[in-house]
């Protein structure tokens, strides 16, 4: 057999084995009453904002949104954190102290690198009994402060991931830059997109991206307000919900407990 036959013999061979594995297709994601996607929209800190400029937007388009809160910032508008309890809205968990790592100059003091596993469940075990006894309700899903999802140092550094799986239906990550997969996310670590600073424009880019795949997109914001560095701006937040509710859109508008919900039961079965 000449060199140049043996080549074409074995790149038949080749793709004889490999083309059942490949072209493989995987069955479509089904979501609630013929929805095509998933959005939820959430809010990190507690703050004040979020009560005076956000929750009359919601209200207004009757929408729930999903809010990682600081026990400290509750204190500070306590009557308009009840208001967003009775509107509906998830009250979620963001830490007590939100550590971060001590690379950023304002967090050198509450540094992960300094924290082990054991400090971080006690974290996230205290954040949820004091957001309890403010508001009422003990939340069910974990915002990752900062994205982060790990404590220590070098060879001493372990993921906390496992800590949020054990006590929480979710948690979400931030500055990721996909939506979710339905069907093979870890709901522990779900993607965070952010949305602050943005106009409309790329916002409904992002959903619809996801929609052509029956994605979940969970929008990652702070303030709420003029367009800025950590602010999600007003004008953009009102056309975004004026687009998910449109029947046409095809997209179910939950809270981020509400979706993992459905997804972690569909998984169960």
């Amino acid at each position: 057999m000449t060199r140049s036959k043996w080549r074409c013999d074995l790149r038949t061979k080749t793709k004889e084995a490999v083309t059942p594995a490949t072209t493989k297709t995987v069955p479509p994601f089904h979501w609630p009453n013929q929805k095509r996607a998933a959005v939820s929209l959430t809010f990190d800190d507690a703050r004040i904002s979020q009560v005076d400029v956000g929750l009359p937007i919601f209200k207004k388009h009757g929408a729930r949104a999903t809010f990682y809160t600081l026990p400290s910032n509750i204190r500070k508008r306590l009557s308009g954190w009840q208001q967003a309890v009775a509107d509906g809205h998830e009250i979620g968990n963001h830490s007590v102290t939100h550590p971060c790592t001590g690379n950023y100059p304002d967090f050198r003091l509450n540094a992960l690198e300094n924290y082990t596993l054991e400090m971080m469940a006690k974290e996230l075990d205290e954040a949820n009994t004091q957001i309890e006894q403010l508001l009422g309700v003990r939340p069910r899903t974990f915002a990752y402060p900062c994205g982060l999802k790990f404590v220590g140092h070098g060879l001493n550094v372990h993921s906390y991931v496992p800590l949020v799986a054990q006590r929480f239906t979710a948690g979400r990550g931030y500055l990721d830059e996909a939506a979710n997969d339905p069907t093979i996310c870890d709901l522990a670590q779900a993607l965070g997109t952010p949305f602050d600073g943005q106009e409309y424009g790329p916002m409904k880019q992002a959903v619809d991206v996801a929609t052509a795949d029956a994605r979940w997109v969970i929008f990652v914001g702070h303030d709420i307000g003029p367009r800025s560095h950590q602010t999600t701006d007003t004008a953009a937040l009102e056309a975004l919900l004026e687009y998910l509710q449109d029947p046409e859109t095809g997209v179910w508008l939950g809270t981020v407990d509400e979706i993992a919900t459905y997804l972690k039961q569909r998984r169960d079965k």
